[in-house]
């Protein structure tokens, strides 16, 4: 039963040693590029860049909604919009099948908007 219990010591011993041998190498190899000044700039203008890009993103999806809002002949609470770095994607219904064109060239209108995806539908009326 000693023999048992000694082992099951030296057992969990050896198994911790492991464990912290790999987190200190894992941490040496996640440690190296911050410690270093490119890595450091990198990391930090990187995440810096990422939340940036999704405030502009944002600013860009609600600059298209507002330009849509200002088309009365429109109803925009049928189309949602997605920007991506400039990228347009506009998904939903509309009434009639010419205000798909004018969606599109309203956003295309929009300062900022690069290119413009279109997957707008008409909306048919119920029974038909």
């Amino acid at each position: 039963m000693k023999m048992t219990s000694g082992i099951r010591v030296t057992l969990g011993a050896v198994v911790a040693a492991v464990s912290v041998a790999a987190w200190a190498e894992a941490s040496e190899t996640v440690a190296a590029p911050a410690s270093a000044t490119d890595g450091t700039m990198v990391a930090a203008s990187g995440a810096t860049s990422a939340k940036t890009q999704r405030k502009a993103n944002r600013a860009l999806r609600r600059k298209v909604y507002a330009a849509l809002a200002g088309h009365k002949e429109i109803n925009a609470g049928d189309i949602s919009v997605t920007a991506r770095s400039g990228a347009i994607t506009l998904n939903g219904t509309v009434t009639d099948a010419s205000q798909i064109d004018t969606v599109v060239q309203i956003a295309k209108g929009v300062a900022g908007v690069t290119s413009v995806t279109n997957r707008l539908s008409v909306q048919r009326p119920i029974g038909q």
